[in-house]
């Protein structure tokens, strides 16, 4: 079953780091664009904010978020399993938890005037 990644493409960064995915292991990932994009709230019982908020990931069946989200990707890709194991270490996960939620914030506030229902 293919890894989904939940993304903002109209995002510059968020777009960036997707895009690095795309060439380095494209066919580990079913990469989707958020962006008015209903069957993306369908699939992660998510509201246009709260996938604009933040990454989201399903594996499995299962929905992630955020800097778990990010883990579950870099276990996918060989030159970065090294940091999912890095980062998913509890103390380190957390302080990479808030690191991602106050850079992911700040571009929530960057980025939420980009969806039509949220203007």
């Amino acid at each position: 079953m293919i890894t989904k990644i939940f993304y903002n493409h109209s995002c510059n960064i968020c777009r960036a780091e997707i895009d690095h995915y795309k060439k380095i292991a494209k066919d580990q990932f079913d990469f989707i664009d958020i962006t008015d994009n209903e069957m993306a709230k369908i699939q992660t019982k998510s509201n246009d904010r709260q996938l604009l908020r933040r990454m989201h990931v399903i594996e499995n069946g299962q929905l992630f978020s955020g800097a778990r989200a990010f883990l579950i990707v870099w276990s996918k890709i060989p030159r970065y399993r090294i940091l999912s194991k890095l980062f998913g270490l509890p103390i380190i996960f957390l302080v990479f938890h808030y690191t991602y939620e106050v850079v992911a914030y700040f571009l929530f506030l960057k980025n939420k005037g980009q969806l039509t229902n949220l203007k």
